[in-house]
């Protein structure tokens, strides 16, 4: 039940309680005042008697039947009358405290709607800009929604802050790698370069790519935090398909073998943050593996109670249960804190965890028998 309900039925239910209560002591004073109250009619002569003893007798007795009688119809009239007005009087109340009780929640039903339709708003950082702002006395509801607009702007201005520092670091990050890209280029490709000179450049290259690489997934990470405003139908066994050929060359040189297997799995989504969780599965897969004869194994279908599953699996070194949790943490990689190598700069699982629950997915891991990972991916099927 909700709230006002409660509330009018505590009401109604109190009153009632007072009334039984009341009625009650009244019954019993009245019996009490009734009972002690004696009719003298000794004198009286009722009709029909002669001598002084029988009208005696005959007063006593009528005089014993009128008292029963005021008894009884006093008693009926207290209790039957009584109950019904009290009855009545009930139903005036709780409906009575149904309207106070609604009065008093309005504001808190101001606060309900704001954060219902904040918390619905299709991207996490949309529909901050509503504020309560109710008006009234200074109470305990008025601080409640005081004190909701206060974090609503907070976050609001948070969120306005990520936004800007995205936008700002887009540009500031990426221009100077790109401009040092191009100098050291420019340098490797002069006739004068001596060969020393072309093995700095393809050392510094290989730096800056991995720089380049870093910068992205964290404009990545940054981005995929929000929900989806805009989503579109999306085949992921396409998507499965093209990544795993993009992939084959990269899989060719560390001698691993991908095996895929991608049934028709609609979902509803952004095509390149799908692609790019596939990518970071499937190149995870390949970098993290035993090498040479090492397997990773794709697999996407479509669950029999609903949903789409993408499975992700690799061969590789055992990696303990308790060290799972780890590796979906940004810069957190197996017996590496915060490292930064050739392999990749420790983003891509954080990575594929924010574009899931963006999507309202989860990512579950799982260590493999023998060594090695298994990722699975679930996302809502599209409707």
């Amino acid at each position: 039940m909700s709230l006002r309900t409660r509330l009018s039925l505590v009401y109604g239910g109190l009153f009632l309680v007072a009334g039984v209560v009341l009625l009650g002591v009244t019954y019993a004073l009245f019996n009490q005042q009734l009972s002690g109250r004696t009719m003298k009619f000794v004198n009286a002569s009722p009709p029909g008697a002669t001598t002084a003893d029988e009208r005696f007798r005959k007063a006593e007795e009528w005089m014993r039947g009128q008292q029963d009688s005021l008894h009884e119809a006093a008693t009926t009239s207290l209790l039957t009358q009584g109950g019904i007005a009290l009855a009545v009087v009930g139903c005036a109340a709780t409906g009575l405290g149904w309207l106070i009780a609604g009065r008093v929640l309005a504001p808190l039903h101001r606060v309900t709607d704001t954060a219902r339709r904040i918390a619905a708003a299709s991207g996490a950082d949309r529909g901050l800009h509503e504020r309560i702002a109710l008006a009234g006395p200074q109470d305990d509801v008025k601080d409640l929604a005081d004190t909701f607009d206060t974090m609503v702007e907070r976050l609001d201005r948070s969120f306005d802050g990520q936004r800007r520092f995205v936008a700002n670091a887009s540009h500031e990050l990426r221009t100077p790698l790109t401009l040092g890209r191009a100098l050291v280029e420019v340098a490797m490709h002069r006739r004068s370069a001596s060969e020393d000179v072309r093995q700095l450049g393809e050392n510094l290259l290989q730096i800056n790519i991995r720089h380049e690489r870093l910068i992205n997934g964290l404009l990545l990470l940054a981005g995929s935090e929000n929900e989806i405003a805009e989503r579109l139908p999306v085949d992921l066994a396409d998507i499965v398909t093209h990544v795993v050929a993009q992939t084959a060359p990269e899989a060719g040189e560390a001698g691993v073998t991908v095996h895929e297997e991608a049934a028709e799995a609609v979902v509803a989504g952004d095509a390149l943050l799908l692609e790019r969780l596939v990518q970071n599965l499937v190149e995870n897969g390949i970098r993290h593996n035993t090498g040479a004869g090492g397997k990773v194994s794709v697999t996407c279908r479509t669950r029999s109670g609903g949903g789409i599953e993408l499975e992700v699996g690799n061969t590789g070194p055992a990696i303990p249960p308790y060290e799972i949790p780890v590796l979906f943490e940004p810069f957190r990689r197996l017996n590496a804190d915060r490292l930064v190598t050739a392999k990749g700069a420790g983003l891509g699982l954080s990575i594929v965890r924010s574009i899931a629950r963006a999507h309202d997915g989860e990512v579950t891991a799982r260590p493999r028998e023998g060594g090695g990972l298994t990722v699975t991916v679930t996302l809502p099927e599209a409707r």
